[in-house]
């Protein structure tokens, strides 16, 4: 993707973050404490708009809560999703399995659990930035039956745009998040091999110490769904005891 390529290399700290918390108190602290660490803070007010705060303020990353005013961080994670690729991550005090769930699946790439600690949230925080803008970004070298044209990969009738970030079949096309793109592209260049759990760990989320293994189980589902909405069943096999692979077409 060139021009993610290029935007990773115009893009330099301090990376802007936005808090988007309903405790003015705890956002206060957070953003504080976020300064500390030479990030640029940036609180949103959770009675506006959330999507036009974003695109007004650019941020480079999201720390999103769950409990806000009107609607709740599942739904304003989506909203956001439809126009920003920056990297979201919940900051709740909701700890149920199906909250970290419910997050991933409407857009979310990472979920801290309130009191959390600001070393390990500063750490993911890195870790997301790497992957969206540094050295982890996906570069154009990397996509071998890419046509270098449209930046986009075919496996039988599915079609992946790594420009749009988009997957599509037949005209119909639905987004994707940053994640089920990487995951999609590696299981499409293996052109049907079997692609290992570690290696999607290793390449999608580099601070895998700080991953649980069913966020990966989590992603692969969503874009299962993702591509049943276009009529796609059973592309992704579930290797059991070795990873996943696309089914040939």
């Amino acid at each position: 993707m060139r021009a993610l390529a290029a935007l990773a290399d115009a893009i330099q700290p301090p990376f802007v973050v936005a808090v988007i918390e309903d405790d003015e108190q705890l956002a206060s602290a957070l953003a504080r404490q976020l300064a500390r660490y030479e990030f640029e803070p940036v609180l949103l007010d959770c009675r506006q708009d959330l999507v036009a705060a974003v695109g007004e303020t650019s941020p480079h990353a999201i720390l999103l809560d769950i409990n806000l005013p009107k609607y709740d961080g599942f739904y304003w994670c989506r909203r956001i999703r439809e126009t920003s690729v920056a990297p979201i991550i919940f900051v709740s005090a909701r700890n149920a399995g199906m909250d970290q769930v419910f997050a991933l699946d409407n857009g979310g790439d990472d979920y801290v659990v309130k009191p959390f600690d600001m070393d390990v949230l500063v750490a993911k925080l890195r870790a997301q930035i790497r992957r969206a803008y540094g050295e982890y970004a996906m570069q154009p070298e990397s996509v071998a039956t890419r046509n270098r044209t449209s930046d986009v990969l075919v496996w039988g009738e599915v079609q992946l745009n790594l420009r749009r970030m988009q997957v599509g079949v037949e005209g119909q096309w639905t987004s994707l998040t940053k994640t089920e793109l990487e995951l999609l592209r590696m299981l499409m260049e293996a052109k049907g091999g079997v692609v290992s759990r570690e290696d999607l760990l290793n390449a999608i989320w580099d601070d895998t110490d700080f991953v649980d293994d069913n966020t990966l189980t989590v992603n692969v589902a969503r874009v299962r769904r993702r591509l049943a909405v276009l009529g796609v069943e059973d592309l992704i096999h579930t290797v059991r005891g070795a990873g996943y692979q696309l089914a040939s077409r």
